[in-house]
């Protein structure tokens, strides 16, 4: 009997070290990123998300390694970036997160049940929904925290490109533009053998999109290198040189940077004969957070106001002029006049686009704090030529925007401790 209660003892220790030793196994460290590690879980996590995205856009995928070997690239960098958030103290709070939330739900034309019905259908938990979110939020706030203060555009610049709009039509051209980028490898000749050989492909007709996520080693590689659309003056200044004037299908390249071998492709093109932009009138009461007034409290106190608003115990002036902590808008009643909503962070933008005109908003949370918004009035106003001047600035800003962000991303990598260790990740 003894020996039997031993035997199972024994069994029992045995089957639960296999356990423990498949748990270990599934989230095992692949890589070391600064202070950071990425286990093998993430890596998986991150490969199924491109594998449903591919699936639903019918889109084929590289073989396994070289989708591994992009997934973890993706990894590293968030990584490196989310580290750099950490350090600058950038944090999301819930209220903001569950606002950004419902923004997406909103411009998805569904109920939340309808939503969260979409993503179990999915496989995709709520809780991890949620955080995808908050990291894309942080990985934003990061990103335009470091390379906005990079982006200088000069007067001289803004007037050389009104100047060239002027000189257009007052429709303009948009490009859909594909990009792929070979990095210069120890065997360079083998780098450009494989570069024409990929023009010669896209010229005989193959999918752009299967071999940029194939071969491609560029920002958009995890998205078939699809850059969207853009204009001439949006685009990076590489794409803007080969570009212009060419029609749908056409492949540019390779043409040889620092950065290595580009190809570049016109998936599509389309002119604009007209460019009309909404714009909205509306008027906000901010209140910001303190060390005498919590984010909760912040909250619950514009939640009050909409309360006696809704009531008309009191008039959204009278609350502005009083509470208002934007000085600018305050001494108008809160009113902001007319203005493009992308000219506002995220959260206004989203909450001004989406509010039906005379509708008051729930309180929401931007990074200037808490706000309650009425939208008084909303038009569509041909702005080819008013505001030329913004949207001159904007173009240029874009552009640059887009090129630092990828140098800034690069010099990232470049100085980060990044150990890649043995496994199959």
């Amino acid at each position: 009997m003894k020996r039997l209660i031993l035997l199972s003892v024994s069994m029992f220790m045995l089957t639960t070290g296999l356990v423990q030793a498949q748990e270990q196994l599934l989230d095992k460290v692949v890589a070391i990123v600064n202070n950071d590690v990425i286990t093998q879980s993430q890596v998986d996590e991150l490969t199924n998300k491109v594998l449903r995205n591919a699936q639903g856009a019918e889109q084929e995928l590289p073989p396994q390694d070289e989708l591994q070997q992009q997934v973890m690239d993706r990894l590293i960098l968030e990584s490196l970036q989310l580290q750099l958030a950490d350090r600058l103290g950038i944090r999301i709070s819930d209220s903001q997160l569950e606002n950004t939330i419902d923004n997406i739900i909103a411009g998805e034309n569904k109920s939340r049940e309808e939503f969260l019905n979409d993503l179990t259908q999915q496989g995709i938990s709520y809780n991890q929904f949620r955080e995808d979110i908050r990291t894309e939020i942080v990985l934003g706030e990061v990103g335009r925290s470091q390379v906005q203060r990079r982006v200088n555009v000069s007067e001289q610049e803004i007037d050389a490109l009104m100047k060239l709009i002027e000189e257009q039509d007052k429709g303009t051209v948009r490009y859909h533009v594909g990009h792929i980028l070979l990095r210069i490898s120890s065997d360079e000749q083998a780098t450009q053998q494989l570069a024409e050989s990929l023009v010669k492909q896209l010229k005989d007709g193959e999918n752009f999109n299967q071999l940029a996520m194939t071969h491609s080693q560029g920002p958009k590689a995890l998205e078939g290198g699809d850059w969207g659309w853009m204009t001439i003056e949006e685009m990076p200044t590489l794409f803007a040189g080969v570009v212009r004037n060419q029609h749908q299908g056409s492949v540019m390249g390779p043409i040889r940077t620092d950065s290595g071998l580009h190809i570049i492709m016109v998936l599509d093109a389309e002119g604009l004969q007209k460019v009309e932009t909404l714009e909205v009138n509306a008027r906000h009461i901010l209140i910001k957070p303190s060390i005498i007034l919590s984010d909760k409290k912040a909250q619950s106190l514009l939640s009050e106001f909409r309360q006696q608003l809704i009531l008309g115990e009191v008039t959204f002036e009278e609350l502005a002029r009083q509470y208002s902590e934007d000085p600018g808008s305050a001494v108008r009643g809160g009113e902001l006049g007319w203005s493009d909503p992308s000219v506002f962070v995220p959260a206004f933008r989203d909450t001004a686009t989406r509010l039906e005109v005379g509708e008051l908003s729930q309180p929401f949370r931007s990074t200037f704090g808490w706000h309650l918004m009425e939208v008084l009035d909303k038009r569509t106003t041909d702005t080819t030529n008013k505001a030329s001047k913004n949207r001159a600035y904007q173009m240029i800003f874009n552009r640059k925007f887009n090129e630092e962000t990828q140098s800034w991303q690069e010099e990232l990598r470049e100085e980060a401790y990044v150990e890649i260790l043995d496994g199959d990740a």
